[in-house]
C-alpha cells in the first residue's frame, strides 16, 4: 500500500525528511478496525516528531494521527462498527500513523463521522476535538453548561485546538470565552469560532484584560508558548484559579502558582491510548457528541487549507507551514492519487 514517512529525523528543508513508501498494509488487532483513509490533517505533533523521533533502523515511521476513513474489516472482538461504515478518530501515537492507504485503530478511538462535512472538513477534526474537550471538562473540570459568571482565557485561539476550544466553551457552557492572536486575520478567526473578546498575545496580557473589562480570568489554556506567558497568566489569574497546557515549555517555575494557590493541568490526548486506560473509550464516546454537533449546524470544522492529495511534497509543504507558525486553523489531503 502507498504510504508517506521517513527514516531519520531531518530539517523539513531536506529531501528526505518525508518520502512516499510502499509498504505491507497492518494486520487489524482484536478490537480493531482496518480503515481505508479517506482524508488526513496535520498537526504540531506530526513536525515534532518527524524532527526529533528516530525511526526503528531500516523501517520507515509512518506519522499521521487525525482521518476519516472507511471501514474494511475489524478484529474478532470488535462490535462498534462494521465494514462500510465512515469512521473518524485520532489514533494511538504508540501506533503506526494514518499518512497510508490503510490503517489499523482501535475501535473504542473512532466513532462515526459526521453526516453534514466532506471528508476533508472532517479530517480536521478529530485530534483537536479530543484535545479541547479533555481539557475543558476533564482538566478545567467546567460543568457541562456551567461557567456562568466565570471566564476562560485561551492562549492560542486561532491554532488547531484553540479555534476547537473556543467554540466547545462557547456551545456548551456559560464561560466568557477570551482568545488571542496577533494578527488581525487571526483575530477574525477567533470571533467568527466564537470568541466573545481577542487580545493580541504579542502586548502585554494583563493590560488588555483589563481594558476589556477583564482583570482577572477564572482559568486560562496555555495552547503555544506558555513559557513565554506564564508569568502574565499567573498574573492574570484569578486566586484558586485554573491553568491547563498542552505545550511543550522547556522550564516553568510552579511555586509561583503558590500565593494564589493555582492549580495546574497537563492535557495529552494520547494518554487514554498510549496507557490503554479503563475509560479509553470516552474518546469515540466525545467525537460521536462532537459529531451530533456538527450536524445539529453547532460546530464547525477547523480545516482552513486543503493540500491536496496524502504524498511526501504536500506533506512537507504542511509540516513547513505549522514549523513556520503561521498556520490557522487546521491543514487538510485528501486521497492518495498523484504520487
Amino acid at each position: 500500500m502507498k504510504a508517506v514517512g521517513y527514516f531519520e529525523p531531518l530539517p523539513i528543508s531536506h529531501d528526505n525528511a518525508l518520502v512516499d513508501l510502499d509498504i505491507a498494509p497492518p494486520a487489524p488487532g482484536p478490537r480493531d478496525l482496518l480503515v481505508r483513509v479517506l482524508a488526513v490533517s496535520v498537526n504540531p505533533v506530526d513536525a515534532k516528531l518527524r524532527a526529533s523521533s528516530a525511526a526503528a533502523p531500516g523501517q520507515p515511521k509512518v506519522l499521521g494521527w487525525d482521518a476519516v476513513g472507511v471501514v474494511e474489516a475489524a478484529g474478532p472482538e470488535a462490535r462498534r462498527f462494521k465494514p462500510g461504515d465512515r469512521v473518524y478518530y485520532a489514533g494511538s501515537i504508540a501506533r503506526s500513523g494514518t499518512n497510508a492507504e490503510l490503517h489499523a485503530v482501535d475501535e473504542r478511538l473512532a466513532a462515526l463521522a459526521p453526516r453534514s462535512l466532506p471528508d476533508g472538513q472532517t479530517a480536521a477534526l478529530p485530534l483537536t476535538s479530543i484535545t479541547a474537550w479533555e481539557l475543558l471538562f476533564d482538566r478545567l473540570q467546567v460543568p457541562r453548561h456551567g461557567g456562568q459568571g466565570q471566564s476562560l482565557l485561551v492562549v492560542g485561539g486561532a491554532g488547531g485546538v484553540g479555534s476547537i476550544l473556543v467554540q466547545l466553551a462557547r456551545q456548551l457552557t456559560g464561560l466568557t470565552v477570551i482568545a488571542t492572536a496577533s494578527r488581525e486575520e487571526t483575530r477574525q478567526w477567533c470571533l467568527d469560532m466564537g470568541a466573545h473578546h481577542v487580545i493580541d498575545h504579542a502586548r502585554p496580557l494583563p493590560a488588555q484584560l483589563k481594558e476589556i473589562g477583564h482583570g482577572q480570568v477564572d482559568m486560562a489554556a496555555g495552547l503555544t508558548q506558555t513559557d513565554v506567558h506564564f508569568d502574565a497568566l499567573v498574573e492574570s489569574l484569578r486566586p484558586q484559579g485554573r491553568l491547563a497546557l498542552i505545550d511543550d515549555p522547556k522550564g516553568l517555575d510552579i511555586g509561583k502558582l503558590k500565593r494564589k494557590s493555582l492549580s495546574l493541568h497537563w492535557e495529552l490526548m494520547f494518554t487514554r491510548s498510549l496507557f490503554e486506560t479503563q475509560d479509553m473509550d470516552q474518546q469515540g464516546a466525545l467525537l460521536a457528541e462532537v459529531a451530533a454537533l456538527v450536524d445539529a449546524g453547532r460546530i464547525r470544522s477547523t480545516a482552513s487549507a486543503d493540500f491536496g492529495t496524502i504524498n511526501a511534497r504536500n506533506l512537507k509543504r504542511a509540516h513547513a507551514l505549522i514549523e513556520s507558525g503561521q498556520a490557522r486553523g487546521k491543514i487538510v489531503l485528501q486521497g492518495f492519487r498523484g504520487l
